[in-house]
C-alpha cells in the first residue's frame, strides 16, 4: 500500500503593521542635511522672536520715559505738543484717523481685487489674464511717494465733483458731509490706500484661487451648475483662508503707509464727524512729518504712537489667525 507523506499546512503569516520607528531612530536616521536644514529653519524662526522682542522692548523703554512725564491723558488728548516742557500729546486723533482710512481703503479694495482675482483666473481668456496679472504686478512695484504725488496733484483735484455729488445725497447723515474747501480729507486717503494695496489683496487671492480642486468644479459643471454656483460653492469655500490672509496683509500696508498719506493729507489735530472734510492724522504720517523737527523728547513721543501702531498691528493679525484656527472649513480642506 503506497503511502504519500502529508504536505504540512504553511505557518501563519503575521499580518500585524510594523513598528514604527521611535523618535530616536528617526532622529538617528535623519540625513545631515536634513538635520542642517532643520537647525537653520529653527534658527530662523527664534531669530525673527527675537527681532520682535528687541523691538518691542526698545519702544516700551523709549515710550516709558516720556510717558511718565506726559501732562495730558497719552489716550484721550486731543493735541500734539511734544516739544514744551512739560510735554502734552496724545493719540486720540491719530488713532480714529489710522483706523477710519484703514477701514475705508479694506471696504473699497477687498470685493474690487477679490472680483479681479476671479476674472483673472475664472472668466478672462489666457490671452487676456497673462496682461493683467503683469499690469498688477506692476502696481505693487510702484513707490509709495509715486502715489503719493499722484494722489496730491491728480486724485486730488478730481474728487470735488465726487465730494458734491456725495454731499448733495448722502449728506444728511452727516458721515459724507461736505463743507467746502480741498478735498484733502481720510476718504482721499482711504481711496489712495485702497489703490495701493489693491495688488496685494489681488495676487494673493489669484493664487489662492488657482489651487481651488479642479474636480470639485468639473464635477459642479457636470450637475448643471452655472460657473457662478461653481465659483460660490467651491472656489470661494476653498479661499477663504487665502482672501482672509491677503486682506491682512493688505491692512498691514494700509496701516503702516507714511509717504503717501503725509502727501495727501491736510493733518489737524481735530475729530471730523465726517470723512469728507480736511483734517484728521495717522500715526506714520504724524510720525514722518515731526521726526526732523522733533527734540529728544519729542522723538520719545513718537515712539510712543509707534509703539501703539506695532501693537494695532500686532492684534490685527492675531485675530486673523485665530479667525482661520477656529474656522476649520476656512482651511479649505473641506471644499
Amino acid at each position: 500500500m503506497d503511502i504519500s507523506p502529508t504536505t504540512a499546512p504553511p505557518p501563519p503569516q503575521d499580518t500585524r503593521p510594523a513598528p514604527l520607528p521611535t523618535k530616536a531612530a528617526a532622529r538617528g536616521a535623519t540625513r545631515p542635511g536634513d538635520r542642517i536644514f532643520l537647525g537653520l529653519s529653527r534658527g530662523s524662526g527664534i531669530l525673527l522672536l527675537l527681532i520682535m522682542a528687541a523691538i518691542a522692548a526698545f519702544l516700551t523703554y523709549r515710550a516709558s520715559i516720556v510717558l511718565s512725564e506726559n501732562e495730558g491723558n497719552f489716550l484721550t488728548t486731543f493735541e500734539w505738543n511734544a516739544n514744551a516742557v512739560p510735554p502734552v500729546f496724545g493719540i486720540a486723533v491719530l488713532a480714529f484717523g489710522t483706523v477710519v482710512s484703514s477701514i475705508i481703503a479694506m471696504i473699497i479694495a477687498v470685493p474690487i481685487a477679490v472680483g479681479i482675482a476671479l476674472f483673472i483666473t475664472h472668466y478672462a481668456p489666457r490671452k487676456l489674464s497673462g496682461p493683467i496679472a503683469y499690469v498688477i504686478d506692476l502696481l505693487a512695484a510702484v513707490p509709495s511717494i509715486v502715489y503719493g504725488l499722484w494722489g496730491a496733484l491728480f486724485l486730488v483735484p478730481h474728487l470735488t465733483g465726487v465730494y458734491s455729488w456725495l454731499n448733495d445725497y448722502f449728506g444728511w447723515t452727516g458721515i459724507l458731509e461736505w463743507q467746502g474747501g480741498a478735498p484733502r480729507s481720510l476718504l482721499t486717503v482711504g481711496i489712495l490706500l485702497a489703490i495701493m494695496i489693491l495688488p496685494i489683496i489681488t495676487n494673493v487671492s489669484r493664487e489662492v484661487f488657482k489651487q481651488a480642486p479642479q474636480m470639485h468644479q468639473e464635477a459642479a459643471l457636470a450637475l448643471g451648475a452655472t460657473r457662478w454656483e461653481v465659483i460660490r460653492m467651491s472656489v470661494l469655500p476653498f479661499g477663504r483662508s487665502g482672501i482672509i490672509s491677503a486682506s491682512m496683509l493688505g491692512l498691514g500696508r494700509a496701516l503702516g503707509e507714511t509717504m503717501a498719506v503725509a502727501t495727501v493729507l491736510s493733518p489737524s489735530f481735530l475729530i471730523n464727524a465726517s470723512v469728507l472734510d480736511p483734517g484728521g492724522g495717522t500715526f506714520a504720517q504724524n510720525i514722518a512729518s515731526k521726526f526732523a523737527e522733533a527734540s529728544e523728547q519729542g522723538r520719545d513721543a513718537l515712539i510712543a504712537s509707534g509703539l501703539v501702531l506695532f501693537v494695532i498691528t500686532l492684534l490685527v493679525n492675531g485675530a486673523a489667525r485665530a479667525i482661520i484656527a477656529r474656522r476649520k472649513e476656512y482651511s479649505g480642506a473641506n471644499a
